[in-house]
């Protein structure tokens, strides 16, 4: 099968499907708006690249549509897939090709249609153009379907999962009474990371034994990282609260196989790759009931669900997995049996190219 993506070369999501649906044997092609970096480094070699001209910034969700109706000509894809409804949503509408399948990614629904009311009308009418929507949460789906009033039965459900065999528990042993509690999240208000140091902050002055060490790794940059870094200081948590920084993909396993907790914070996820990940890894995890945490960790089934900014229930919850060992194991275990029933990469990989293959032979 031919297929074209219009999607960012530089995002981790468009660059996974595109390396996968290429290694499946498909011929890929990925239209990406110019970048100051090229973003070959990230695909396979089989997967063709075709740099659009004319920067976001200038109007290129629109003017690069006659370069785009170009590429089409040539290469003649079974299908077009557009990953995120805002921009790249744009430019998949304007080109008016079908069979045409439209990705939802999160902000783009949550978020764009809200800080105007003229982008409200752009993503509606981008949401219509298509032959089809997908959106990887359920609670995704629903707020997709709730802008155009159509059928949550009408969008495909394509989650962004995990290498189950890149993601596992590698045994890595930390250091003799140290508990270690992670986060992997962009430093944004959005997300929450205040609410975990002061949970952390709760958590040893309430409830931990001066015999026991916690440390609390965050991975993640953002505009938000000064101002946790002042609460940190704030709260005398210096030698406990280590900001690590971002965190490339390939050392995520690792990072999290250091972690005896993960604690996830914010307060609005529409799915929540890091929270798969680290139950891939059966790091039994903490989350706030945001949506997209609330679907994957099944409304607490999967792992310990507080309600957002709740600091306090969040050190408790934590707690409870340090004083129950066993209990925390068997927890891990069957967050990745969840993973490899609901969110295995490679199995939702497959069911994106059914979407593709159907859509192809109905039109």
């Amino acid at each position: 099968m031919i297929i074209l993506l219009l999607a960012s070369g530089h995002d981790v999501h468009s660059i996974r499907w595109a390396n996968q649906l290429s290694e499946n044997g498909n011929e890929v092609h990925l239209c990406y708006m110019p970048h100051k970096k090229s973003p070959a480094e990230h695909f396979n070699n089989d997967v063709i690249l075709h740099e659009l001209k004319i920067p976001a910034a200038y109007g290129g969700y629109y003017f690069n549509v006659f370069q785009l109706r170009r590429i089409i000509k040539s290469v003649n894809p079974d299908i077009l897939n557009a990953h995120y409804a805002s921009g790249y949503g744009t430019l998949g509408r304007l080109a008016d090709f079908s069979p045409y399948l439209l990705s939802v990614y999160g902000s783009d629904v949550y978020d764009f249609p809200y800080r105007r009311e003229m982008n409200m009308k752009i993503i509606r009418k981008n949401l219509k153009a298509p032959d089809a929507l997908a959106s990887t949460s359920h609670t995704m789906a629903v707020q997709t379907s709730n802008l155009i009033n159509c059928s949550i039965s009408n969008i495909h459900i394509t989650p962004f999962g995990v290498d189950i065999k890149k993601f596992y528990k590698k045994n890595i042993k930390n250091a003799e009474n140290t508990i270690v509690i992670g986060s992997i999240k962009k430093l944004l208000p959005i997300y929450g990371i205040r609410y975990g140091i002061l949970a952390i902050d709760h958590l040893i002055n309430n409830f931990i034994p001066q015999n026991l060490n916690v440390k609390y790794l965050i991975y993640g940059e953002g505009e938000e990282k000064a101002e946790l870094k002042k609460l940190v200081a704030q709260c005398k948590l210096e030698n406990i609260v280590e900001f690590k920084g971002k965190i490339p993909n390939e050392s995520v396993p690792d990072a999290l196989n250091e972690f005896d907790v993960f604690l996830g914070t914010s307060d609005s996820e529409s799915f929540g790759v890091a929270i798969v990940e680290a139950m891939a890894c059966e790091v039994p995890v903490v989350v706030t009931d945001a949506d997209g945490f609330k679907e994957v960790v099944d409304n607490g089934n999967f792992g310990a669900m507080v309600p957002r900014r709740d600091y306090k229930c969040m050190a408790e919850e934590i707690n409870k997995l340090i004083i129950e060992p066993v209990k925390s194991r068997e927890i891990g275990s069957i967050q990745r049996k969840r993973v490899i029933e609901k969110y295995n990469w490679i199995e939702n990989v497959n069911k994106m190219e059914r979407i593709y293959k159907s859509l192809v032979e109905n039109f």
